[in-house]
């Protein structure tokens, strides 16, 4: 019997790949948006998987309570209250395979054509190790401050060039709050809110003044989660003016 159940997770034939024409048509679509967004280059993509994979995607995603033997890891309780995390390639063993399924897509080559034709940056490297990425979950009453990311990959030398939100929420309520929020340089306005509905696709430019978050405290019933899978890809070089390695770059709003 327990042999029957751990094999679920070990063992699969679902597989999904993304069609690189299909990528390549989206990409144009939006790259001239996408350049001209403000308050950085960002851009918005609805029903961005085929909806069976999302579907399926969700359905094993794992749950708040999986921390036994799932490893959830806390954020930090200050810029990070309950926020949930697995990334990390040596920590995602655990997951069910469909999950490994998805993150290899993330990284393949039509995702990395994708991407260069989005947004006009050049020999973007994906990240194997998926550092600070890969699975989010935000709990009740969870918030995610306002900061601008890190700017280097010590472990492969490179720089972060591009974010890629997919959000995983279902039936979400706008009144639950958790919008990603995207503010100017600084710091005095937000330009944009984001719904973190199901299979919706948030992909931006990283900079040090790409400040984003959701500062609110979620609104949401006890057993709803902010679900989202983080994507984050590199360049050899640094952008122009980000050259000086920071860490995250948290915003203090409370003055």
């Amino acid at each position: 019997m327990l042999k029957s159940w751990l094999r679920q997770f070990l063992v699969t034939d679902e597989v999904f790949s993304f069609k690189t024409s299909r990528l390549l048509r989206l990409a144009k679509e939006h790259r001239s948006a996408y350049s001209t967004n403000s308050p950085y280059p960002h851009t918005l993509i609805d029903d961005f998987l085929p909806v069976g994979v999302a579907e399926r995607l969700l359905s094993v995603f794992p749950k708040p309570n999986d921390s036994v033997w799932l490893d959830w890891r806390k954020r930090d309780a200050v810029h990070q209250p309950r926020k949930q995390g697995i990334g990390n390639a040596e920590r995602l063993d655990r997951v069910h395979p469909f999950v490994h399924n998805i993150i290899f897509a993330f990284n393949s080559h039509p995702m990395i054509r994708f991407l260069e034709t989005l947004t006009g940056i050049e020999c973007l490297i994906p990240d194997p190790h998926i550092t600070g990425g890969g699975l989010h979950q935000i709990l009740p009453e969870g918030k995610l401050a306002i900061h601008a990311d890190f700017n280097y990959l010590e472990d492969l030398k490179l720089y972060r060039r591009i974010n890629l939100l997919l959000f995983l929420n279902k039936d979400w309520d706008e009144a639950y709050g958790g919008h990603l929020e995207l503010w100017d340089a600084s710091m005095e306005r937000c330009v944009r809110r984001i719904l973190p509905v199901f299979n919706r696709c948030v992909i931006f430019n990283t900079s040090p003044t790409s400040f984003h978050g959701h500062p609110q405290p979620l609104n949401c019933p006890p057993n709803v989660t902010r679900k989202s899978l983080a994507f984050y890809y590199y360049t050899r070089d640094a952008a122009a003016g980000d050259g000086q390695v920071h860490s995250t770059l948290w915003q203090d709003r409370s003055a």
